[in-house]
C-alpha cells in the first residue's frame, strides 16, 4: 500500500495542532512556579489551580456528546471555544492576586480541555487514512509544546530568578492569549467537519458515553482502570511542582530543560509498536509505572551541582512514563471496546486518568507542599519519595492482580 501524499491540507492541519498545543505548554508548565513566587500561593491553591483541568476533563465529554457532536461542526465549535480562551487568558494576565485568578482558571479549563477532542475530530474528519496519517499529525502537536517551553526560557528568559522577581511569567498569560486569538480566527478557515452524530438518534446515556461502562465488568480491565486513576495520583507531583522545583535548585533555563521530556515523549511513541509486540501490553504498562517511580527517585535525590544528572534522567524518563503507561493504555481500551462504543471508552478511561486521578493527585500534592514547607525551605526530598513509594505500590499490586491473556507479546 503506498504512503498518503502529505498535501496542503495536512499542513494546515499540522499547524492547528501545532498552535493547540503551544497555547497549553504557553502557560501550563510554568503555572506552579508564577502562582507560588508571583502571586504567593500556598499549596492548596496551587492544587486548586491544577485542579480546574481535572474538572474540565470531566464536563468536557458531556459538552463535545451533547453539542459539538450532534449540532454544530467541530472546527466552528474549535474557533469559538479559543476566541473566548483568548478573553480569559487575558484577564488571567490581568490577574493580581489568587482570589480573582482562580474562577478564571476555571472558566478558561471549562472551555479548552473540549478542544483537545475537538482538534482530533476536525483531524480524522478530513484524513482519507487516519490510521496512516493522524499520528504525523499529532506530532506537531507534541512540537508546539517543546517550542512553548523554548521560547519561555531561551528567548524571553521568562523562568530566570530576574523573571522571577520582576513578575515576568505573568507574560507567559499574554503570549497564550494572542496564540489562542490566532487558533479562534485560523479554525473558521479549516475545511467543514459537519457533526457525525446529528442524524442519529441516541439516548442521553449514549451520547454521555455509559455505554463505555460495560467495559468495567471485565476483571482485567477493571483493574486496569483502577490502576489508571491510582497512577495519576502521583503523575499530578510533577505537573505541579515539577517547574517550581527546579526553578527553587537555581536550575538554569527550567522550563527549556523540561522540554527534553516532550523530546522523549516523541522518541518512545515511535518505540512503542516494538515494546508492545516484544513484551505485551502488561510489561508494558509495567515499564510504565516503573517509570514513574525512578523519576521521583532520581528527583528526590538529585541537585544542581554533582547530581544534575539525576535531573535530567527524571526529566527524560518523561517519554516512558507517558508512552508506556497513557498512550498504551489507550491502545489496549481500543483492543478491549467494541467498535461501536470505541469513542466512549477513549472518554471513558480520559475521565479517569485526566479527570478523577489528577483531581485527587493535585489535592494530596498540594496538601504534602505544604506540610513539607516552611519559612526555612522546601523538604523536596519527601515530596518527592512519597509519591515513588506510592507508585511502587501501584506497581507491585498491578504486577499480581491483572492477568489479561488476551494481549500477550508474539512468540
Amino acid at each position: 500500500m503506498s504512503k498518503p501524499a502529505f498535501t496542503t491540507l495536512h499542513m494546515r492541519l499540522c499547524l492547528m495542532m501545532f498552535l493547540q498545543f503551544f497555547i497549553w505548554g504557553a502557560w501550563f508548565v510554568t503555572l506552579g512556579t508564577y502562582l507560588g513566587n508571583t502571586l504567593q500561593a500556598p499549596g492548596s491553591d496551587v492544587a486548586l489551580a491544577f485542579g480546574t483541568q481535572s474538572w474540565g476533563a470531566i464536563l468536557s465529554p458531556f459538552f463535545i456528546g451533547l453539542i459539538a457532536d450532534r449540532y454544530f461542526n467541530a472546527e466552528k465549535v474549535l474557533g469559538v471555544l479559543h476566541l473566548i480562551g483568548a478573553a480569559l487568558m487575558w484577564q488571567l494576565y490581568q490577574a493580581q492576586d489568587f482570589a480573582a485568578f482562580y474562577p478564571i482558571v476555571f472558566l478558561y479549563m471549562l472551555c479548552f480541555m473540549p478542544t483537545l477532542a475537538l482538534v482530533n475530530s476536525v483531524s480524522f474528519g478530513q484524513l482519507s487514512d487516519a490510521n496512516q496519517e493522524f499520528g504525523k499529525i499529532r506530532l506537531w502537536g507534541t512540537a508546539g509544546w517543546i517550542i512553548a517551553g523554548l521560547v519561555i526560557s531561551f528567548v524571553f528568559s521568562w523562568d530566570s530568578g530576574t523573571g522571577l522577581a520582576s513578575g515576568a511569567l505573568r507574560n507567559t498569560f499574554l503570549m497564550a492569549s494572542l496564540s489562542s486569538f490566532l487558533l479562534g480566527i485560523y479554525a473558521f478557515t479549516l475545511p467543514p467537519t459537519t457533526p457525525a452524530g446529528k442524524s442519529e438518534n441516541k439516548s442521553l446515556g449514549a451520547i454521555l458515553g455509559f455505554d463505555a461502562l460495560a467495559l468495567l465488568k471485565d476483571r482485567d480491565y477493571l483493574i486496569f482502570f483502577v490502576a489508571s486513576v491510582l497512577i495519576c495520583i502521583p503523575l499530578a507531583f510533577y505537573y505541579s511542582y515539577a517547574n517550581p522545583f527546579l526553578t527553587d535548585l537555581s536550575v538554569p533555563n527550567a522550563t527549556g530543560i523540561m522540554t527534553l521530556g516532550q523530546m522523549s515523549e516523541l522518541l518512545f511513541l515511535l518505540a512503542l509498536p516494538w515494546f508492545l509486540q516484544r513484551f505485551g501490553i502488561k510489561k508494558t504498562l509495567l515499564l510504565g509505572m516503573l517509570a514513574w517511580a525512578l523519576r521521583y527517585i532520581f528527583f528526590a535525590y538529585g541537585n544542581a551541582d554533582s547530581r544534575l544528572w539525576m535531573l535530567f534522567m527524571g526529566i527524560v524518563l518523561h517519554g516512558i512514563c507517558y508512552d508506556f503507561f497513557f498512550v498504551c493504555g489507550q491502545i489496549y481500551t481500543s483492543q478491549k471496546a467494541e467498535a461501536k462504543i470505541q469513542s466512549a471508552a477513549q472518554g471513558l478511561i480520559t475521565l479517569a486518568t485526566y479527570g478523577v486521578g489528577m483531581l485527587i493527585g493535585y489535592a494530596v500534592s498540594g496538601a504534602l507542599y505544604d506540610t513539607y514547607s516552611n519559612q526555612d525551605g522546601i523538604n523536596w526530598l519527601m515530596i518527592w519519595l512519597l509519591p515513588a513509594l506510592f507508585s511502587l505500590v501501584i506497581l507491585a499490586l498491578f504486577l499480581i492482580s491483572f492477568r489479561d491473556q488476551s494481549s500477550q507479546p508474539a512468540k
